[in-house]
């Protein structure tokens, strides 16, 4: 657990030198600016538009990280010859993955707070005031923070048996058709045979549900989302990413480094 442990602090510290952190300040210029403008509207919805816009801000600049970030993390210590050297110390191939995967997550966990605090903050302005019924807002700030590790880990996977483009090519497949799960097991085409259709709802089954994590839109409304739902959706992830970071710990063990 130590060697681990070292091996996420240090892909922390690298991502904070890589200016991973930067993003930030784009995201703090774009709350200013979005306040400012829903100022102007109607009190009705000024609240929805800004939850809506900053929710959306910190699940997208947090993709891109988790994508970009998470597929370097091993193609770019392959690239660099610098892995040969770490993996010359007492450290297994499967803790090197469980430390990187560690590591960018605790990043991603520090942007996503500050981002969150930044939303708050701009909510303060525009309404003045924070009510009890606006920690769902936390809520879908814990499902985007759920859905970022789960990005990192199929990053990670696909890393680890392909080139850096087609792996963020991939992931980015992936996470654009595990939007559409739901979609998928409900799909109802008559003009498909029995084999196409078994094979569609196995398939949406297999795919990562990435449509359980948005609640956006109750956020936005202050609507209440159930105890359950969050139990769900942690232990849901928890697992996938197990699973996946299980896989690329078995491909990663048989990769030749030379």
């Amino acid at each position: 657990m130590s060697r681990i442990l070292i091996v996420a602090r240090n892909t922390f510290r690298e991502a904070v030198r890589d200016r991973v952190l930067y993003n930030l300040v784009f995201f703090a210029l774009l709350m200013i600016a979005s306040a400012a403008i829903v100022g102007q509207i109607s009190m009705d919805i000024e609240t929805v538009v800004m939850v809506s816009l900053g929710l959306s801000a910190i699940s997208l600049i947090g993709l891109l990280i988790a994508v970009f970030t998470g597929v370097g993390l091993v193609s770019k210590e392959i690239d660099k010859r610098t892995l040969h050297a770490v993996l010359a110390k007492p450290l297994h191939r499967w803790e090197f993955l469980l430390g990187k995967f560690s590591g960018l997550v605790l990043t991603l966990a520090v942007n996503t707070a500050a981002m969150a605090a930044g939303l708050f903050l701009a909510m303060l302005f525009v309404k003045h005031s924070i009510s009890r019924g606006d920690a769902v807002v936390l809520v879908a700030v814990y499902f985007i923070l759920l859905k970022l590790a789960l990005v990192v880990a199929l990053a990670m996977l696909f890393s680890c048996f392909t080139s850096p483009l087609l792996a963020i090519l991939f992931t980015g497949g992936l996470y654009v058709a595990g939007l559409f799960v739901a979609q998928l097991r409900s799909l109802q085409m008559t003009q498909l045979n029995a084999q196409t259709q078994k094979l569609l709802s196995v398939l949406s089954y297999l795919l990562p549900n990435f449509g359980n994590y948005d609640v956006m839109g109750a956020a936005a409304h202050g609507r209440p989302v159930p105890g359950s739902l969050i139990l769900h959706n942690t232990l849901y992830t928890v697992l996938y990413c197990a699973i996946v970071l299980s896989a690329a710990a078995v491909i990663f063990s048989r990769k030749d480094l030379k």
